[in-house]
């Protein structure tokens, strides 16, 4: 052909591959993300055949990355963040540190440097933000509140990883990182400027995107969305995504998935984002699908053959050592054993960032070629495993809390937050109306029972919203209203009406098992998120089942209908 064409031969191949895999994967009941890594290491330089290029794809996975952060982002506002802080700050350091220091063990143990092992403790430590979204998405959980402590964990992890690439030149010494810094055109500067640079980037564009970025990238959404043009609406939302996560990169040193995630929460601001996130799902998950292909390519399969020891030594730590360290912080943290499993299993992988790390430690001749390849066989694998281990979560917990004293123990400390305080009347809680879920939905029923003057107990499992709840005059639980150790403290065998607010299917069926096994007049009303979900709970007679489509469907008829019959104004 006179032209090239690498990039359409790189994208006709990853695409059309990962198809062919991806559904032969499905149909032998694997998720077919396991099939898309298949496909990758298919057209990778390691086998025969095929051989895309390398460099693109992975190009093209960071659109993906960027894409896939937007999309979090609009789904993701910064109450939400911030109402988890107190967890996922100190659980995303300690687990850091925790996976560090095993990672330093094990290459100290095989004969490496310091340096090394600390480059490639901190390379196993961090998650991949694609894998734990595509996870919570397909369970229905990214605006759960263990989804939302899962994904405010993996920005604190980002944030550190910024700040980490500032460091590992310091980690090379002073003859590498000047070479490096002269590579790049850069003058060598002392480590504490470099690192104070770094966050002052940071912290300004986070600065710029909540304040300026807050009021005009709403206001130009709805400029363009009064045009009428769906193309030109696309456009903005994705020119936005990913423009602004360049820019983030390329102007502030933040990562491009940092970037494009505050860019949705800033668009999130805007009455359109539902719109938005919804024209930008099939390119999503299009790159997504990339992402984990170019994942696949850079995988040698004989690192598996010649060093087998050791790769499962790599994925020992990423699954087994960070998901025991991540679930002994949150049980500690006072938070339910479900909440634990579900985020050591959203962390018991490795993705992009890891892959940066590694890259970056190998060309300043900090790691040696050899942990770069570990790095990808254990990031492979553990992605590949990541579905079954998130499938193992419930009969876990189910198994734990059957067998283990300790566990059951640590789960629920001595814990004031736990129960109600004794300040609050036999009265207050009898009769009441029980509200699981303080969330959006669950905000507004709540205003609307207190403004009629009835009694209301609120369930969260979020114990920084309790907290708030309780200073501000509430009757307030923390746990996991599926516990029946939670629905007591809350009162349920003296509770009118049981209201279940929060997303989630599978703990609804349980909670109102254990509340009429309680309380058998209980009135059940429960909010659902989608057709199938609410014909199941339906089917099961769980009580009232509130659909949000039909219910807006049903409050803009009845507006229509009075609109269309009223007498006209004389």
């Amino acid at each position: 052909m006179p032209h090239s064409v690498e990039l359409i031969t790189t994208i006709a191949a990853a695409l059309g591959l990962a198809l062919i895999v991806g559904f032969i994967a499905v149909r032998l009941k694997l998720p077919a993300l396991v099939g898309y890594l298949i496909a990758g290491i298919l057209i990778g330089p390691a086998t025969p055949g095929i051989v895309a290029d390398v460099h693109l794809a992975g190009q093209l996975a960071e659109i993906g990355v960027m894409l896939l952060m937007f999309g979090v982002g609009l789904h993701f506002s910064l109450d939400d963040l911030l109402s988890v802080k107190r967890i996922a700050l100190p659980g995303a350091l300690v687990q850091i540190a925790a996976a560090t220091t095993m990672g330093a063990a094990v290459a100290w143990w095989w004969g490496w440097s310091l340096a090394a092992g600390l480059v490639f403790g901190l390379a196993l430590s961090v998650a991949s933000t694609v894998v734990l979204l595509r996870a919570l998405e397909s369970r229905g959980l990214v605006e759960s509140v263990n989804g939302r402590i899962a994904v405010g964990w993996l920005v604190v992890e980002d944030l550190v990883m910024v700040l980490a690439l500032v460091l590992l030149p310091a980690l090379a010494g002073p003859e590498v990182s000047g070479a490096a810094d002269a590579a790049h055109g850069a003058a060598a500067q002392p480590l504490w400027l470099a690192i104070t640079l770094t966050l002052g980037k940071v912290a300004a564009f986070v600065v710029l995107m909540l304040v300026g970025g807050r009021k005009l990238f709403p206001w130009l959404l709805w400029q363009v969305a009064r045009t009428g043009s769906r193309e030109l609406f696309t456009l903005c939302v994705i020119a936005a995504a990913v423009g602004i996560a360049y820019l983030a990169g390329i102007l502030f040193d933040v990562s491009f998935a940092l970037g494009a995630f505050l860019a949705g929460m800033v668009l999130r601001e805007s009455e359109l984002s539902y719109r938005a996130a919804e024209e930008s799902l099939p390119l999503r998950d299009a790159f997504s699908v990339l992402f984990f292909v170019s994942v696949g390519m850079l995988f040698d399969p004989r690192i598996l053959v010649e060093q087998p020891l050791a790769v499962l030594a790599v994925v020992g730590i990423i699954v087994v050592g960070k998901g025991v360290a991540a679930s002994v912080l949150v049980l500690l943290l006072r938070y339910p054993l479900n909440t634990a499993l579900t985020v050591s299993a959203g962390l018991a992988q490795i993705g992009e960032f890891s892959f940066i790390i590694a890259a970056l430690g190998v060309s300043l001749k900090i790691l040696p070629v050899e942990g770069q390849s570990l790095i990808l066989a254990g990031a492979i694998i553990s992605i590949a495993l990541n579905p079954l281990v998130f499938q193992a979560i419930e009969p876990a917990v189910a198994w734990i809390r059957k067998r283990s004293r300790f566990a059951r123990k640590l789960e629920r400390p001595a814990d004031p937050l736990a129960e109600l305080p004794t300040s609050v009347s036999s009265e207050s809680v009898t009769g009441h109306v029980l509200l699981v879920g303080y969330g959006r939905v669950g905000r507004r029923i709540a205003t609307a029972v207190r403004e009629r003057g009835l009694r209301l107990v609120v369930a969260d499992q979020n114990r920084e919203r309790v907290e708030a709840l309780r200073e501000a005059g509430f009757a307030a639980v923390a746990g996991d209203a599926s516990e029946a150790a939670v629905l007591i403290q809350a009162h349920i065998a003296r509770a009118k009406v049981l209201v279940i607010a929060i997303p989630d299917t599978f703990h609804v069926r349980r909670m109102v098992e254990i509340a009429r096994a309680l309380n058998p007049s209980v009135q059940v009303v429960v909010r659902s998120h989608s057709e199938e979900e609410a014909q199941l709970l339906q089917q099961e007679q769980v009580g009232q089942v509130f659909l949000g489509e039909e219910t807006l469907a049903d409050a803009m008829t009845g507006s229509v209908l009075d609109k269309a019959t009223a007498s006209p104004a004389h």
